[in-house]
C-alpha cells in the first residue's frame, strides 16, 4: 500500500499530455470479443482497470498482449475455453460487466457477478439485464451471479430508463451479432459510446445515430478485426484544467478533443479562470479571485459526475456560497466529509453540497474513497497549507496514470512513498519527487 505526500502551496505551470480515455478503452477490449481477428489498441492508458480487464480477457481464453511503454494492447479472441468471468476479478470494476453482451452475442452465455468497482451509490445493471431480456435472452440471478442463455439474440426495440453509458455500451455490443435490427431509445451519448460504435463500424457493423438518444444497428453474421487509437481522456484532462484554476497557475493540456470539454469550459469560465483552446490542446489560467456557482451534474453533455469532487475542491477557493447537485449517482458526496478534515466549510443535505469560500485549507491525512474522490484530495493537498497525505491512493490508480509524477512535472511538491513511512521522513530525506 502507498500513499502520497503533499505540500501545498505551488502554483502550476506548464505543459501536460494526457493519456487515452480509460472509460473509452475498456468497452472496446471487450468489442475483441465480437470477431476472432486481431483487434489492436493504440494510446490505452496503462492503468489498473486496463489491467483487470486484460486478465478477464486472458481468462477467457484470449490472446493479449500489454505492451505498457507502447500504450498498447493486442487482442486476439480466436477461440474461447469458457464464457464465465471469474468472480474476485470481475467484481473489482464495474466495466467487468461489458464483457457479458460480447459474449452473449457471440458464444451464446454468459455468467458473471454483479460488478463492482467504486462505492459511489447503487449502480444497478437492470438497463444491460432488461436489454438482454428484450432481445430475448434468459435471465437468472443467483446468489449475486447472472446467468444468461440465447441461442441466438434478435433485434429489437429497446427503451432505456436511464441513458447509461455501460449500458449503451453492453446493449451496442451485442445488438451488432444479433438477427435483425436493434433500436436502442434514450441511449447515452457520451463520446465513449461514440468512440465504440466507430469501432465497431470499422470492424463491420452497420450503426447509426451515435451521439443521438437513438441508436440503430442492423445485426450482421461476423466482424473483423480493427487496428484504431483510444480518444483522448476528458477527465484526465478536466482534473488538470481545475487544477490549474485551483492553484492559480498556466497549464497547457495536450491530447485533448476541446470539444468534448465543453461543460468543464463553461463552468471555469463562469468561476472566473480564463481557457484556451486549440485544435488538440487546452490552456487555462487563473489569476483573479474566483466566484461561486451552482452546479450540477448531468448524463453527457452536462457536466460530467467524475469531475465533480474536483470542481467542488475549486470552489472551496471560490468567493461566496457555491452548491453542487449529484444527479448521476446518490452516494457520490462522501468525500466531502475527507475535504472537512482539511478544513472546507461544506454541509450535505441529500443529493447536494453546500460549499461556503473562500477557505484556507490545512494539511492532514485523508483517505481517497475512489477514483475520482481520491483526485479530488490531491488537488486539495495543492492548496492545502502544510503537508496532506492522500491514502489509498490504490484506488486513483485505477484510473489516472502517474497522476502524481504529471503534477510534480508542473511544479507540484508530490511524494508517492510507502503507506508506513512518515511524512516528516519524507521532507527530511531530500527525495526526488514523484
Amino acid at each position: 500500500m502507498e500513499k502520497l505526500v503533499i505540500v501545498g502551496g505551488c502554483r502550476l505551470r506548464g505543459t501536460v499530455a494526457v493519456n487515452g480515455a480509460k472509460n473509452a478503452a475498456l468497452p472496446l477490449m471487450a468489442a475483441a470479443l465480437l470477431t476472432e481477428e486481431e483487434c489492436v489498441l493504440e494510446n490505452v492508458p496503462m492503468v489498473e482497470d486496463v489491467r483487470t480487464m486484460a486478465l478477464l480477457l486472458a481468462h477467457l481464453g484470449c490472446a493479449v498482449e500489454l505492451d505498457e511503454a507502447a500504450h498498447r494492447v493486442v487482442i486476439r479472441a480466436a477461440t474461447l475455453r469458457t464464457t464465465d468471468l471469474p468472480v474476485a476479478l470481475a467484481r473489482r470494476m464495474r466495466a467487468s460487466f461489458l464483457l457479458t453482451g460480447p459474449l452473449l452475442a457471440r458464444c451464446g452465455q454468459a455468467r458473471a457477478p454483479h460488478p463492482g468497482g467504486c462505492a459511489i451509490g447503487r449502480r444497478p445493471v437492470n438497463v444491460d439485464i432488461k436489454g438482454f431480456q428484450a432481445m430475448g435472452a434468459e435471465v437468472t440471478l443467483n446468489e449475486g451471479l447472472y446467468s444468461l442463455r440465447a441461442p441466438r439474440l434478435v433485434g429489437q426495440k429497446i427503451y432505456l430508463d436511464y441513458p447509461s453509458h455501460t449500458g449503451t455500451e453492453n446493449l451496442l455490443m451485442a445488438a451488432c451479432l444479433a438477427e435483425g435490427r436493434t433500436v436502442i431509445k434514450h441511449a447515452s451519448a457520451e463520446p465513449e459510446v461514440v468512440a465504440l460504435a466507430e469501432a465497431l463500424v470499422q470492424m463491420g457493423a452497420r450503426i447509426h445515430g451515435a451521439g443521438s438518444s437513438l441508436i440503430e444497428v442492423e445485426g450482421v453474421s461476423r466482424l473483423r478485426g480493427v487496428r484504431l487509437t483510444v480518444l483522448p481522456d476528458r477527465l484526465e484532462a478536466g482534473t488538470f484544467a481545475i487544477a490549474a484554476a485551483l492553484t492559480g497557475g498556466e497549464v497547457v493540456i495536450e491530447n485533448v478533443c476541446p470539444a468534448h470539454m465543453d461543460p468543464l469550459t463553461h463552468k471555469l469560465l463562469e468561476v472566473g479562470a480564463q481557457v484556451e483552446e486549440g485544435p488538440t490542446w487546452y490552456r487555462v489560467t487563473a489569476r483573479g479571485p474566483l466566484r461561486a456557482v451552482e452546479l450540477q451534474t448531468l448524463p453527457y453533455p452536462g457536466f460530467p459526475t467524475d469531475l465533480q469532487a474536483a470542481f467542488a475542491v475549486l470552489l472551496t477557493q471560490a468567493v461566496g456560497t457555491s452548491l453542487v447537485h449529484e444527479r448521476v449517482f446518490d452516494d457520490r458526496l462522501q468525500y466531502t466529509a475527507e475535504l472537512r478534515k482539511l478544513g472546507a466549510r461544506i454541509s450535505v443535505q441529500g443529493q447536494t453540497a453546500t460549499i461556503e469560500g473562500p477557505t484556507p485549507l490545512r494539511g492532514a491525512p485523508v483517505r481517497a474513497l475512489d477514483i475520482r474522490s481520491g483526485a479530488a484530495l490531491i488537488l486539495a493537498g495543492l492548496v492545502a497549507k502544510g503537508v496532506t497525505e492522500v491514502l489509498d491512493i490504490h484506488h486513483v490508480d485505477r484510473g489516472y496514470e502517474a497522476l502524481d509524477r504529471k503534477l510534480a512535472q508542473l511544479g507540484a511538491r508530490i511524494w508517492r512513498v510507502p503507506a508506513e513511512t512518515p511524512a516528516a521522513t519524507v521532507l527530511a530525506s531530500g527525495a526526488p519527487l514523484s
